[in-house]
């Protein structure tokens, strides 16, 4: 069992990690200790970025169960929402935005829907089985990735084999509700090869979502992502990646109608080539993703949207204190509802530099430039600064701009307005202090701002054509800001004793008004103990509290406090046993109103690696 951290992931972003890069021409052996592609454009040391980025390992994510949105909830900044259980709609809000502002990749993948009202991935169906990391890039990253990365990223990374030859691991679990889960993942790996495939399958009978029915709302999915890099030569390395997901989700369509049953399948699938020529790196890579949601009893039946994705990234050293990387990307994405589609294409060229005056300071300035055929060019930009105040003292700090395009949907669905919609444009600031104990532990502190104008939304307005009396998707009026303060960190109070935690304090409104969904105060307390070499026992306190939902005139939803308890037993070096009992108080709450949280849930478990 291991906690939440705080520290840099090596995960892929809008292009591969560049491992050709990050190894002199020749070298046998691949380093990836040292390095990090991180939602910039060039590797940095895992101490020296100014991005404040937290992480969720795959024991994290063990100990919180099936539903990867519960572990990213207990990292500073973060929240999420859920109509039900797992399957049912899900939202992740980052420092209080919306995930409508949060851009998500799978190992490089954007997933994305585009056939959504607002672009957005829903989390109620991401579950663990075979992923291997999760990391939250916090503040506004539209310089790195463009478009719907206000809030930040999500970057999961998928399974991969951590040492040569043939690996792998193995899970089961089964618990509350009827639910089972499996996963398998086998790879293989030698100087130049890598590959790795990994499945996992989840059923579970469920609860019912509402309170005004006794219906369960069932889900089941089976996943699958596969990964194969060759380097061809000590100079050119080629790989692809791809990911599959497959589900069927049951849900309460209303407070007297229980039959909801929605199918989803994502696919997408990765390209990618890396040349290695006079110290610098090229890469290209071409991506596409899929999504077909079908709903027999919706207004709107079926759903299908696809992303194209074209990228070239360079990366050189022009000195020992000076790196560069620029590139270019294209995008086209579609969408089809009921056979009704909508298209729109854009492209983007970027850049960074990132300067080491000493070994103290480390800056990078990112800017990036997006054209789309239907409204003006968009320029983004980011800077990001660390500095070891002293050994165990850091500062980083960053401020961005950004924005967010208007999706198909209000671009061009039938509630698009007579005139051309302009995306929303973002300011972003944070600053952080982090401070180490020596190996006990660390403490980090960061206040964050955001400001979003031009925002889009549903409303009556001049643009709105003759026929739409009742309203159109238009420019807004006001601004929305958020605003507060995180605190995180860990300390070994004893050598078999660690305690850690986070609290978000946000204050996210709309020209005066509070934005619903957006808890005020959200407060993380886990507590470890290694009772002997091989029993683990643990236990997780959150608190959220002063949280508004509703339209119209938003109510205030009732405060609470939920304990989990887990416990894990390593039979061997490599096989270990786990339980864990959520709420245990079996405290009734909604995190949306109108629908249930779980109650008491008991789950089971077994995890082997080989």
């Amino acid at each position: 069992m291991k906690r939440l951290t705080t520290k840099l992931l090596l995960c892929t972003t809008l292009v591969a990690p560049s491992v050709v890069a990050a190894q002199d021409a020749g070298s046998d052996i691949i380093d990836l200790g040292e390095i990090v592609v991180f939602g910039g454009l060039l590797p940095t040391n895992l101490d020296t970025t100014g991005a404040t980025i937290d992480i969720a390992d795959s024991e994290d994510l063990t100990v919180k169960g099936l539903n990867t949105a519960a572990a990213l909830s207990a990292l500073p900044g973060v929240s999420v929402t859920s109509n039900g259980g797992l399957g049912t709609q899900a939202a992740l809000r980052i420092r209080g935005l919306g995930d409508a502002y949060v851009g998500v990749r799978i190992d490089g993948i954007d997933v994305t829907d585009p056939s959504i009202t607002q672009t957005r991935f829903n989390f109620g169906t991401l579950t663990t089985g075979t992923i291997n990391r999760v990391a939250v890039v916090k503040g506004t990253q539209s310089a790195i990735y463009g478009s719907d990365a206000i809030a930040g990223v999500v970057e999961i990374e998928s399974w991969r084999p951590d040492v040569d030859g043939v690996s792998g691991r193995a899970t089961v679990e089964a618990g509350s509700f009827e639910t089972y889960a499996g996963s398998l993942s086998l790879g293989y790996r030698d100087d130049r090869a890598e590959l790795a495939f990994s499945f996992g399958r989840v059923t579970s009978e469920g609860f019912s979502a509402r309170p005004t029915d006794t219906e369960n709302d069932g889900f089941a999915q089976s996943t699958a992502n596969v990964f194969a890099a060759y380097e061809v030569s000590d100079a050119i390395r080629v790989g692809v990646n791809a990911l599959w997901a497959e589900s069927t989700s049951e849900f309460d369509r209303s407070t007297t109608d229980a039959s909801g049953e929605l199918d989803v399948v994502r696919r997408g699938a990765r390209v990618f080539g890396e040349y290695l020529v006079g110290g610098w790196s090229h890469e290209l890579s071409f991506s596409r993703f899929e999504t077909d949601r079908f709903d027999a009893g919706g207004f709107t039946r079926e759903f299908i949207g696809e992303r194209d994705a074209v990228s070239y990234l360079a990366t050189g050293e022009i000195s020992p204190t000076l790196d560069v990387a620029f590139g270019a990307d294209w995008t086209e994405e579609r969408s089809s509802l009921d056979g009704v589609d909508y298209e729109a294409a854009n492209s983007a060229v970027f850049g960074e530099v990132k300067l080491r005056p000493s070994s103290d300071i480390e800056l990078s300035l990112t800017l990036r430039y997006d054209d789309y055929s239907d409204f003006d060019g968009q320029l983004s930009g980011r800077a990001a600064l660390s500095y070891a105040l002293s050994d165990a003292t850091t500062l980083r700090t960053s401020i961005a701009t950004g924005y967010r395009a208007p999706s198909l949907y209000e671009r061009f669905g039938p509630y698009a307005g007579g005139t051309t919609l302009n995306p929303e444009t973002s300011r972003s600031i944070d600053l952080g202090l982090e401070h180490a104990y020596g190996d006990r532990g660390s403490v980090r502190a960061t206040l964050f701002y955001t400001e979003i104008e031009d925002l889009i939304g549903f409303g009556t307005s001049s643009n709105c054509l003759p026929s739409q009396s009742f309203g159109c998707y238009t420019q807004l009026d006001g601004k929305t800001t958020t605003k507060g303060l995180e605190l995180s960190g860990s300390y070994a109070v004893l050598d078999w004793l660690r305690l850690s935690g986070s609290y978000t304090l946000t204050e996210a409104e709309t020209d005066g008004e509070r934005l619903v969904r957006v808890p005020r105060h959200d407060l993380s307390l886990a507590l470890e103990a290694d009772v002997t070499d091989r029993l683990q026992l643990g236990m997780n306190v959150s608190r959220v509290a002063d949280i508004l939902d509703g339209f119209g005139t938003p109510t205030r939803l009732d405060d609470y406090t939920v304990v989990d308890l887990s416990a894990r037993y390593d039979i061997t070096n490599s096989t270990a046993a786990y339980a864990a009992i959520d709420n245990v108080a079996d405290v009734d709450y909604e995190t949306v109103t109108g629908f249930n949280a779980p109650e008491r849930t008991i789950r089971f478990g077994i995890e082997t690696s080989f």
